[in-house]
């Protein structure tokens, strides 16, 4: 197990973006998609994800 694999990316576990996820019509689901736009650790988020589809 890596070090990567023993903690869950803070984006797994946001509680923001659970809820938008729940209720996609909300003003939170907005917030959420304009905030993935400009978050730095979203865009982190993608990157390893793309690289896990890879493996």
């Amino acid at each position: 197990m890596t070090p990567e694999d023993a903690k869950p990316h803070p984006c797994e576990v946001c509680k923001l973006r659970q809820e938008a996820e729940a209720h996609p019509n909300t003003w939170k689901a907005r917030l959420w998609r304009w905030h993935t736009k400009i978050c730095p650790g979203w865009k982190s988020y993608q990157r390893h994800l793309a690289a896990q589809d890879r493996h």
